[in-house]
């Protein structure tokens, strides 16, 4: 999977959570969480790729 579709996907999702203009994310952050969903996704190649970025994303903004 491409790391450049997946970091689209976070951004877009971010935009959910916050302003539309303001993502709360650095670039470090983006690439170690882009990182991560593709790690889960290749652990678990039939997990639905949306709620894995959803639910990373959430864990990014509580936790």
């Amino acid at each position: 999977m491409e790391k450049k579709l997946i970091t689209k996907m976070i951004l877009n999702c971010f935009k959910q959570y916050s302003e539309p203009d303001t993502v709360p994310i650095g670039e470090k952050e983006l690439d170690g969480l882009a990182r991560q969903i593709l790690l889960e996704k290749q652990q678990d190649p039939g997990a639905d790729l949306y709620e894995v970025i959803n639910d990373k994303v959430y864990e990014f903004l509580t936790g």
